[in-house]
């Protein structure tokens, strides 16, 4: 029989029997509601025994929709994202990560295409449970990908699928219980005192100059780069702003960090000096020491300094330790904090690592004996 429609989108109700709707009132048989849920399906109730009750329920139905327009919301944001396949989504969520810089939005768009994408891109959202992305961390495992790359690709999966959980479409976080990938740099290699001696007088002064500023106050390459003599806040103390980009080759925010963002490091009266001294030599352009050797500019680009190490290594004219990079200029300054007894938290501010677990897992092995120390000093308070 054909239903009566209430007001206002409520629903309607009717009575699947052979009576007109002139007879429902004496008819025997239960009225039957039809209405749209919450996510938008059509739904029907049954088992009203009289008008008023099949009027009330959708009355009811009706109100709660009203009260509720986050739930409404949340069941359009589920048709519409659910059924979108991950290559989408990705796409656009990575159109809202706006704070990237270029260097790190090239990583990211290099994990997309080379480990997330063939896995995932036509996979419907909703469909994201904790057992498909442990599938995914076990198959990076079997096909031998270096544990760096599993740590970043499970990273950016991990953001992507809170970003949709947020949204409301899965009513569980689809990583719980996901063991994530296990990084474990390789150790630093870190040169000794005399070594680094050596290394500091083996080039330029420019060179020598950015190796005071890696070693002496742990910058990295591209922020020693963008030495400039007004971040010196205090006579020991170096405020780091800024660095020059490899990519852009142009003055970028710090990494892991924002726009004017900065984190204030330690200036040795050494490194000091050594600043201060190029200054007064060289002079300073807004600030700043360094700038392209052939347009002043610009400023001084990185693979200017990779070749003066490149050199240093070729010439063999000084004792360099096997497998040392010129990041292990900045591991020394780690190593030289670590072993004065400096807590590693203050080390990994001053390294600016996104998380302490960064430091700890690069420098635990210059701590070998905390544990033993530990021992020996809990013994003394229980004797005491």
């Amino acid at each position: 029989m054909a239903p009566r429609t209430l007001a206002h989108g409520m629903g309607t109700f009717f009575k699947e029997c052979e009576h007109p709707q002139s007879r429902w009132s004496k008819c025997p048989h239960t009225y039957v509601i039809r209405f749209r849920n919450a996510s938008g399906q059509q739904t029907e109730e049954s088992g009203f025994a009289t008008q008023d009750k099949a009027i009330d329920r959708l009355a009811e139905i009706y109100r709660a929709k009203r009260e509720n327009p986050w739930g409404q919301g949340k069941a359009e944001r589920n048709r519409k994202y659910g059924s979108m396949n991950f290559g989408a989504y990705a796409e656009e969520w990575k159109a809202g990560q706006r704070a990237l810089a270029p260097a790190s939005l090239r990583h990211l768009d290099s994990l997309l295409e080379h480990h997330l994408y063939p896995a995932f891109h036509s996979r419907r959202m909703a469909t994201f449970d904790h057992k498909v992305v442990d599938a995914f961390v076990r198959t990076m495992e079997r096909n031998g990908v270096g544990l760096a790359t599993q740590a970043n690709a499970f990273d950016k999966l991990k953001s992507i699928l809170l970003d949709a959980h947020r949204l409301g479409l899965y009513p569980e976080n689809p990583l719980d219980g996901v063991t994530p990938p296990q990084y474990d740099p390789k150790r630093a290699v870190i040169p000794s005192l005399a070594q680094l001696g050596g290394i500091r007088g083996a080039g330029d002064e420019t060179f020598n100059l950015i190796a005071e500023l890696m070693s002496g106050s742990g910058l990295r390459n591209g922020e020693a780069l963008a030495v400039n003599i007004n971040n010196i806040v205090a006579d020991d103390v170096y405020r780091v702003t800024e660095q020059v980009n490899q990519t852009t080759k142009d003055y970028a925010p710090l990494k892991h960090r924002k726009e004017g963002d900065y984190r204030d490091v330690p200036l040795p009266a050494r490194t000091r000096l050594s600043l201060l001294s190029y200054a007064d030599t060289y002079g300073t352009i807004d600030g700043y020491l360094l700038r392209h050797p052939l347009d002043i500019a610009k400023p001084y680009p990185s693979y200017y300094l990779q070749n003066r190490w490149d050199r240093i290594k070729r010439a063999g004219d000084v004792e360099i330790p096997d497998g040392m990079t010129l990041y292990g200029l900045r591991h020394f300054f780690a190593s030289n904090c670590l072993s004065h007894n400096i807590p590693i938290t203050d080390v990994a501010e001053w390294m600016g690592h996104k998380s302490i677990d960064v430091t700890f897992k690069i420098y635990r092995h210059l701590m070998p004996g905390s544990i033993g120390h530990a021992a020996q000093v809990l013994d003394l308070g229980l004797a005491a």
